[in-house]
Protein backbone atom coordinates (compact mmCIF):
# COMPACT_ATOMS: atom_id res chain seq x y z
CA UNK A 1 0.00 0.00 0.00
CA UNK A 2 1.42 3.22 -0.67
CA UNK A 3 3.18 5.21 2.16
CA UNK A 4 0.63 8.42 1.67
CA UNK A 5 -2.19 6.51 1.63
CA UNK A 6 -1.49 5.58 4.77
CA UNK A 7 -0.28 8.51 6.27
CA UNK A 8 -3.79 10.06 5.54
CA UNK A 9 -6.05 6.42 6.72
CA UNK A 10 -3.44 7.26 9.98
CA UNK A 11 -4.89 11.03 10.13
CA UNK A 12 -8.54 10.22 9.90
CA UNK A 13 -8.11 7.49 12.78
CA UNK A 14 -6.28 9.93 15.37
CA UNK A 15 -8.39 12.86 14.51
CA UNK A 16 -11.73 10.77 14.57
CA UNK A 17 -11.42 7.93 16.57
CA UNK A 18 -9.17 9.29 19.17
CA UNK A 19 -10.21 12.25 19.42
CA UNK A 20 -6.76 14.13 19.95
CA UNK A 21 -6.63 18.01 19.55
CA UNK A 22 -6.01 19.50 16.46
CA UNK A 23 -3.04 20.80 17.22
CA UNK A 24 -1.59 17.68 18.19
CA UNK A 25 -2.85 16.66 14.66
CA UNK A 26 -1.52 19.24 12.97
CA UNK A 27 1.71 18.28 14.22
CA UNK A 28 1.36 14.46 13.69
CA UNK A 29 0.74 15.66 9.73
CA UNK A 30 3.38 18.07 9.80
CA UNK A 31 5.87 14.67 11.06
CA UNK A 32 4.61 12.62 8.70
CA UNK A 33 5.10 14.94 5.75
CA UNK A 34 8.72 15.23 6.08
CA UNK A 35 9.03 11.12 6.78
CA UNK A 36 7.26 10.60 3.83
CA UNK A 37 9.00 13.03 1.42
CA UNK A 38 12.65 11.87 2.74
CA UNK A 39 11.31 7.79 1.69
CA UNK A 40 9.92 9.19 -1.41
CA UNK A 41 13.78 10.68 -1.97
CA UNK A 42 15.16 7.38 -1.31
CA UNK A 43 12.60 5.54 -3.50
CA UNK A 44 10.39 4.26 -0.93
CA UNK A 45 6.69 4.53 -1.70
CA UNK A 46 5.31 2.14 -0.24
CA UNK A 47 5.11 0.74 3.32
CA UNK A 48 5.90 -2.56 2.53
CA UNK A 49 9.46 -0.36 1.27
CA UNK A 50 9.94 0.98 4.56
CA UNK A 51 12.88 -1.22 6.86
CA UNK A 52 14.41 -0.74 10.16
CA UNK A 53 17.34 0.82 8.45
CA UNK A 54 15.30 3.57 6.63
CA UNK A 55 14.06 4.75 10.04
CA UNK A 56 17.30 5.51 11.39
CA UNK A 57 18.81 6.98 8.21
CA UNK A 58 15.80 9.18 8.53
CA UNK A 59 16.30 10.15 11.79
CA UNK A 60 19.78 10.29 11.45
CA UNK A 61 18.86 13.02 8.95
CA UNK A 62 17.51 15.35 10.76
CA UNK A 63 20.20 17.44 12.07
CA UNK A 64 18.33 20.64 11.88
CA UNK A 65 16.44 19.18 14.97
CA UNK A 66 16.90 19.16 18.71
CA UNK A 67 17.23 15.59 20.49
CA UNK A 68 13.39 16.39 22.02
CA UNK A 69 12.06 17.21 18.17
CA UNK A 70 13.77 14.08 17.11
CA UNK A 71 11.94 12.40 19.79
CA UNK A 72 8.57 13.90 19.46
CA UNK A 73 9.40 12.86 15.16
CA UNK A 74 9.97 9.02 15.77
CA UNK A 75 6.41 9.10 18.41
CA UNK A 76 4.86 10.38 15.06
CA UNK A 77 6.58 7.40 13.07
CA UNK A 78 6.18 5.27 15.97
CA UNK A 79 2.61 5.85 15.73
CA UNK A 80 2.37 5.64 11.95
CA UNK A 81 3.65 2.34 11.47
CA UNK A 82 1.92 0.48 14.78
CA UNK A 83 -1.49 1.83 12.42
CA UNK A 84 -0.50 0.14 9.81
CA UNK A 85 0.30 -2.93 11.57
CA UNK A 86 -2.89 -2.94 13.73
CA UNK A 87 -4.56 -2.87 10.33
CA UNK A 88 -2.82 -5.65 8.67
CA UNK A 89 -1.37 -2.98 5.94
CA UNK A 90 1.79 -4.36 6.62
CA UNK A 91 3.34 -7.52 8.29
CA UNK A 92 5.80 -6.18 10.75
CA UNK A 93 6.18 -3.14 12.72
CA UNK A 94 9.36 -2.15 11.60
CA UNK A 95 9.54 0.91 14.05
CA UNK A 96 9.33 -1.33 17.16
CA UNK A 97 12.59 -1.35 17.32
CA UNK A 98 13.98 2.05 16.94
CA UNK A 99 14.70 3.92 20.06
CA UNK A 100 14.84 7.74 20.74
CA UNK A 101 17.89 9.42 20.92
CA UNK A 102 19.36 9.73 24.81
CA UNK A 103 18.65 13.11 25.62
CA UNK A 104 21.55 14.88 27.44
CA UNK A 105 20.73 14.43 31.39
CA UNK A 106 21.74 18.15 32.98
CA UNK A 107 24.36 18.17 36.02
CA UNK A 108 21.90 18.71 38.91
CA UNK A 109 23.35 22.57 40.88
CA UNK A 110 26.08 21.55 43.32
CA UNK A 111 27.28 23.86 46.45
CA UNK A 112 31.12 23.82 47.42
CA UNK A 113 31.14 22.40 51.38
CA UNK A 114 31.73 25.73 52.11
CA UNK A 115 28.73 26.72 50.87
CA UNK A 116 27.31 23.73 52.28
CA UNK A 117 27.99 25.18 55.62
CA UNK A 118 26.88 28.75 55.47
CA UNK A 119 23.54 27.69 54.22
CA UNK A 120 23.20 24.92 57.57
CA UNK A 121 25.16 28.03 60.21
CA UNK A 122 22.39 30.36 58.19
CA UNK A 123 19.32 28.25 59.65
CA UNK A 124 20.24 29.45 63.60
CA UNK A 125 18.80 32.97 63.89
CA UNK A 126 20.14 34.96 66.99
CA UNK A 127 21.47 32.41 69.66
CA UNK A 128 20.33 29.20 67.90
CA UNK A 129 18.21 28.49 70.92
CA UNK A 130 14.41 28.60 69.68
CA UNK A 131 12.54 25.65 68.50
CA UNK A 132 12.15 26.58 64.63
CA UNK A 133 16.01 27.54 64.48
CA UNK A 134 16.99 23.99 66.16
CA UNK A 135 14.57 22.30 64.08
CA UNK A 136 15.97 24.36 60.61
CA UNK A 137 19.46 23.31 61.90
CA UNK A 138 19.19 19.96 62.50
CA UNK A 139 17.19 19.32 59.16
CA UNK A 140 19.62 20.79 56.80
CA UNK A 141 22.34 18.85 59.00
CA UNK A 142 20.42 15.48 58.04
CA UNK A 143 19.76 16.30 54.20
CA UNK A 144 23.37 16.37 54.27
CA UNK A 145 24.40 14.04 55.82
CA UNK A 146 22.22 11.33 55.17
CA UNK A 147 21.71 12.07 51.05
CA UNK A 148 17.75 11.87 52.13
CA UNK A 149 15.06 12.58 49.84
CA UNK A 150 13.25 15.45 51.06
CA UNK A 151 10.09 13.16 51.26
CA UNK A 152 12.19 10.80 53.61
CA UNK A 153 13.23 13.55 55.69
CA UNK A 154 9.37 14.80 55.89
CA UNK A 155 7.82 11.07 56.53
CA UNK A 156 10.94 10.02 59.10
CA UNK A 157 9.10 8.35 62.14
CA UNK A 158 10.77 8.86 65.89
CA UNK A 159 11.42 5.01 66.29
CA UNK A 160 13.50 4.51 62.95
CA UNK A 161 16.26 7.12 63.93
CA UNK A 162 18.78 5.48 66.47
CA UNK A 163 21.38 8.53 67.42
CA UNK A 164 23.10 6.19 70.36
CA UNK A 165 24.46 3.95 66.95
CA UNK A 166 24.34 6.94 64.78
CA UNK A 167 21.93 5.46 62.02
CA UNK A 168 18.67 6.28 60.10
CA UNK A 169 16.38 4.23 58.64
CA UNK A 170 15.08 5.58 55.59
CA UNK A 171 12.15 4.84 53.95
CA UNK A 172 12.55 5.37 50.05
CA UNK A 173 11.01 4.75 46.62
CA UNK A 174 9.37 1.73 46.47
CA UNK A 175 8.99 1.29 50.08
CA UNK A 176 12.58 0.16 49.57
CA UNK A 177 14.38 0.66 53.41
CA UNK A 178 17.88 0.98 53.67
CA UNK A 179 20.05 1.87 56.58
CA UNK A 180 22.56 5.04 56.36
CA UNK A 181 24.90 6.49 59.20
CA UNK A 182 24.38 9.60 60.84
CA UNK A 183 27.03 11.87 61.17
CA UNK A 184 28.17 13.54 64.62
CA UNK A 185 27.46 16.85 63.40
CA UNK A 186 23.83 15.96 62.04
CA UNK A 187 23.49 13.41 65.50
CA UNK A 188 24.43 17.07 67.96
CA UNK A 189 22.00 18.85 65.66
CA UNK A 190 19.28 16.08 66.19
CA UNK A 191 19.48 16.12 69.45
CA UNK A 192 19.14 18.93 70.58
CA UNK A 193 16.38 19.56 68.32
CA UNK A 194 14.58 16.43 70.09
CA UNK A 195 15.33 17.97 73.56
CA UNK A 196 14.71 21.28 73.40
CA UNK A 197 12.99 22.11 70.41
CA UNK A 198 10.68 19.46 68.88
CA UNK A 199 8.64 19.25 72.33
CA UNK A 200 7.33 22.70 72.12
CA UNK A 201 6.88 22.24 68.79
CA UNK A 202 4.41 19.21 69.51
CA UNK A 203 2.40 21.19 71.97
CA UNK A 204 2.03 23.45 69.30
CA UNK A 205 -0.99 21.81 68.39
CA UNK A 206 -4.30 22.47 69.08
CA UNK A 207 -5.86 19.50 68.10
CA UNK A 208 -3.84 15.72 69.02
CA UNK A 209 -0.21 15.80 69.37
CA UNK A 210 1.77 14.32 66.69
CA UNK A 211 3.86 11.41 68.22
CA UNK A 212 5.61 10.08 65.83
CA UNK A 213 7.00 12.43 63.08
CA UNK A 214 10.60 13.79 63.55
CA UNK A 215 10.22 17.40 61.64
CA UNK A 216 7.70 19.17 62.65
CA UNK A 217 5.69 22.64 61.61
CA UNK A 218 4.79 25.23 63.77
CA UNK A 219 1.79 24.19 63.99
CA UNK A 220 2.77 20.85 65.67
CA UNK A 221 2.41 19.06 62.36
CA UNK A 222 3.96 16.57 59.88
CA UNK A 223 6.55 19.01 58.28
CA UNK A 224 5.78 19.16 54.70
CA UNK A 225 8.07 18.76 51.51
CA UNK A 226 6.70 22.85 50.75
CA UNK A 227 7.99 23.92 54.01
CA UNK A 228 11.10 22.14 53.48
CA UNK A 229 11.57 24.33 50.43
CA UNK A 230 11.06 27.41 52.23
CA UNK A 231 13.51 26.72 54.53
CA UNK A 232 16.02 26.29 52.11
CA UNK A 233 15.17 29.45 50.53
CA UNK A 234 14.82 31.31 53.59
CA UNK A 235 18.84 30.35 54.76
CA UNK A 236 20.24 30.45 51.25
CA UNK A 237 19.31 34.06 51.74
CA UNK A 238 20.70 34.65 54.68
CA UNK A 239 23.76 32.90 53.47
CA UNK A 240 24.18 34.99 50.77
CA UNK A 241 24.37 31.85 48.30
CA UNK A 242 24.00 33.33 44.43
CA UNK A 243 23.48 29.11 43.13
CA UNK A 244 19.76 27.55 42.95
CA UNK A 245 19.22 26.00 45.80
CA UNK A 246 16.65 23.59 45.96
CA UNK A 247 15.42 20.47 48.33
CA UNK A 248 17.39 17.75 46.20
CA UNK A 249 20.60 20.36 46.35
CA UNK A 250 21.82 18.72 49.56
CA UNK A 251 21.33 15.29 48.61
CA UNK A 252 23.46 15.88 45.33
CA UNK A 253 25.67 17.68 47.87
CA UNK A 254 26.04 14.66 49.62
CA UNK A 255 26.48 12.06 46.62
CA UNK A 256 29.13 14.83 44.99
CA UNK A 257 31.03 15.17 48.20
CA UNK A 258 31.77 11.88 48.97
CA UNK A 259 33.17 11.20 45.42
CA UNK A 260 35.14 13.48 45.78
CA UNK A 261 36.51 12.12 48.90
CA UNK A 262 37.11 9.06 47.58
CA UNK A 263 33.68 7.21 48.36
CA UNK A 264 33.18 4.12 45.47
CA UNK A 265 30.04 4.70 43.50
CA UNK A 266 28.35 1.39 44.13
CA UNK A 267 28.58 2.88 48.24
CA UNK A 268 27.21 5.94 47.38
CA UNK A 269 24.58 4.18 45.45
CA UNK A 270 23.32 2.12 48.38
CA UNK A 271 23.57 5.62 50.87
CA UNK A 272 21.24 6.97 48.29
CA UNK A 273 18.97 4.18 47.42
CA UNK A 274 19.31 4.08 43.42
CA UNK A 275 18.51 1.27 41.91
CA UNK A 276 20.76 1.00 39.20
CA UNK A 277 24.00 2.30 39.61
CA UNK A 278 23.46 4.51 36.06
CA UNK A 279 22.28 7.07 37.96
CA UNK A 280 24.48 7.50 40.56
CA UNK A 281 27.14 7.76 37.77
CA UNK A 282 25.96 11.60 37.16
CA UNK A 283 27.85 12.33 39.81
CA UNK A 284 31.21 10.92 38.90
CA UNK A 285 30.61 12.96 35.99
CA UNK A 286 30.58 16.40 37.95
CA UNK A 287 33.51 15.35 39.96
CA UNK A 288 35.54 14.88 36.84
CA UNK A 289 34.32 18.42 35.51
CA UNK A 290 35.46 19.74 39.22
CA UNK A 291 38.96 18.13 38.65
CA UNK A 292 39.12 19.88 35.04
CA UNK A 293 37.88 23.24 36.32
CA UNK A 294 40.63 23.15 39.35
CA UNK A 295 43.84 21.78 36.49
CA UNK A 296 42.61 24.65 34.18
CA UNK A 297 42.42 27.22 37.08
CA UNK A 298 45.80 26.34 38.99
CA UNK A 299 48.05 24.83 36.03
CA UNK A 300 50.65 27.52 34.42
CA UNK A 301 50.11 25.53 31.19
CA UNK A 302 46.53 24.01 31.13
CA UNK A 303 45.15 27.25 29.03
Amino acid sequence: MQINEVINQFLVYIDAERGLSQATVNAYKTDCARYSSWLAGHAKTRMDDITTACIEDFLGSLVDLSASSRTRMLASIHGLHRFAFSQELVKTDVSAFVHPPRRPQPLPDILSVEEVQRLIEAASVGTGDDPVSLRDRALLEFLYATGARVSEACGLDLPNLDLDSQLVRLLGKGNKERIVPLGSYACEALQRYLNAGRPQLKWASSGKPELSAVFLNKRGKRLSRQSVWEVLQLCRDRAGIVKPVHPHTLRHCFATHLLEGGADVRTVQELLGHASVTTTQIYTHISQQRLRDTYQQAHPRAL
